[in-house]
């Protein structure tokens, strides 16, 4: 009985020691000391069975790197991935690398660092060989091999290069301004007094023909008086023997109605003094156009003293206005007279106004760089307002029917445009082009591609980067060749000589 409990209790005790190896929830240093040992064990456990079958480990952007357990590519820094197809079933595969002729080697971390045989690198790592049928691939097509498993994991994408058309969109800020053809000054020809003030303060509505205020002038007071003497002695004269008389009377009847035209008095008030025979005291003066009194000279001006010329109020009308813009000089040339452009407001979100434009600036701003542009604008109900800001917005037409590439596929280089042309199973090629116009994030492409193909639109610094290097490896082994070349030549010579 005491042995069977002792052998239950011992049971129930290994089970809680594993347990608390496994989960260790007091944190013991001990048992992290034991798990890190029996990890230890499965790991190694597992690599001696990996590499007894065989399975290398290599980079898909550096193929000349293989090793026999997985971890980080030594030229890129690169997570490795499996080599397919390998283990002891294909060892004819290693018989046939042995028998491919190495061209040269290179250093892991150091790809200009060029060996004609094996060794060390500077930093002390054993060089790796690049065989000859790789490196004259290379040459000849200028393409980047990539394995499809490593193409997914760095997450290249490609689209169809398409043809269609530009459209090239300007947006800016603009400010609403009084149009200046609407824009009326009031003031008198003659001097005078300034009574019975009916639009007295700025921003006042007007209309077409309201009265504005009265006038009293001596000057004026003579001249209808004038003015009716002359009407009443052609009438007494009109009909008589003497008809060279009754022109004359005529005549000055007609040259003071010529003068009070002239002082603004119109044919309606002409006609009423006429009519009545009396002169009047104080003469009325009215509105030209319908809007809104921009300007008035004084506060009051109930009883002020005028003189010929001086300007009294500035009224404009409002049914028209204009919206000054500001563009960058690039965006000059798709812009001109008649051109139709958008805009909103945000005083009145969700509407949409429609102008053209009126007139290009014939000059710049030195500090901004920009050309003000003015769009003249329909104000129905006169809701837009001097000062106010406009949300500006030109669609023009770029290019018609071209090819075009998104811009993000596009690699600036500063001398020269690239893109990655994606060949398919991994293959892929960095291509110079020749660009034009651009617009809606898209680029119109001349020269380097044609409809169908497709190109690179991310990852494609690493493909292109991968292409320079190699590039730049062919340059440097062909220059150590020539100069073997040339070192040559002249013991050559010699022995044709002796």
């Amino acid at each position: 009985m005491k042995k069977a409990a002792l052998v239950f209790f011992s049971f129930i005790g290994g089970l809680v020691i594993a347990a608390i190896v496994l989960v260790n929830p007091w944190q013991f240093g001990w048992v992290e000391s034991v798990q890190h040992q029996v990890l230890s064990r499965i790991q190694s456990t597992h690599d001696h069975v990996v590499s007894e079958k065989g399975q290398l480990w290599t980079c898909g952007m550096h193929p000349q790197v293989v090793q026999n357990e997985p971890g980080d590519c030594p030229i890129c820094g690169m997570a490795l991935t499996p080599l397919k197809d390998t283990g002891p079933k294909k060892s004819g595969d290693e018989e046939t690398k042995k028998e491919k002729k190495i061209k040269y080697w290179v250093a892991p971390m150091d790809p200009t660092y060029i060996r004609d045989e094996p060794g060390k690198s500077p930093m002390g790592m054993d060089l790796v060989p690049v065989y000859e049928d790789e490196a004259e691939t290379e040459d000849t097509t200028g393409y980047v091999h990539i394995d499809p498993s490593f193409v997914q994991n760095i997450g290249v994408q490609s689209v169809e290069v398409k043809r269609q058309d530009i459209p090239f969109t300007i947006r800016t800020i603009g400010t609403v301004n009084y149009d200046e053809k609407q824009i009326y000054q009031i003031n008198t020809k003659f001097a005078g007094w300034v009574e019975n003030v009916q639009v007295n303060y700025v921003g006042e509505p007007v209309v077409k023909g309201q009265k504005l205020f009265e006038i009293y002038s001596p000057e004026l007071v003579t001249t209808q008086k004038e003015y009716l003497n002359a009407l009443d002695y052609a009438e007494r004269l009109s009909g008589g023997e003497y008809p060279e008389i009754t022109q004359r009377a005529l005549a000055l009847v007609n040259a003071g109605r010529e003068r009070l035209r002239y002082w603004d008095i119109t044919d309606e008030q002409i006609r009423e003094l006429e009519k009545s025979r009396k002169s009047k005291r104080t003469l009325s003066v009215f509105s030209p156009a319908t809007g809104v009194v921009l300007d008035k000279m004084e506060q009051a001006l109930e009883g002020m003293y005028v003189k010929p010329g001086m300007n009294l109020y500035r009224i404009v009308n409002l049914s028209t206005v204009w919206v000054e813009v500001e563009v960058f000089e690039n965006q000059i040339p798709w812009l001109e007279p008649g051109r139709r452009a958008t805009l909103e407001f945000p005083s009145e979100p969700g509407r949409t106004y429609r102008g053209t434009i009126r007139y290009l600036y014939p000059f710049f701003n030195q500090k901004t760089r920009t050309m003000k542009v003015s769009i003249e604008l329909p104000n129905p109900g006169g809701k837009l307002r001097a000062d106010m800001y406009a949300n500006v917005v030109f669609q023009v037409p770029a290019a018609r029917n071209v090819l075009t590439v998104p811009e993000n596929a596009v690699i600036h280089s500063g001398k020269r445009n690239v893109v990655v042309l994606d060949k398919g199973e991994g293959s892929f090629k960095p291509t110079e082009v020749v660009l034009g116009v651009n617009g809606e994030n898209v680029w119109e492409v001349k020269q380097g591609v044609k409809e169908g193909d497709r190109v690179v639109i991310s990852s494609q610094f690493l493909i292109d980067s991968e292409s320079n290097l190699r590039e730049a490896i062919q340059k440097m082994i062909a220059a150590r060749n020539q100069k073997k070349t040339d070192e040559s030549e002249p013991d050559s010579v010699q022995e044709s000589e002796g």
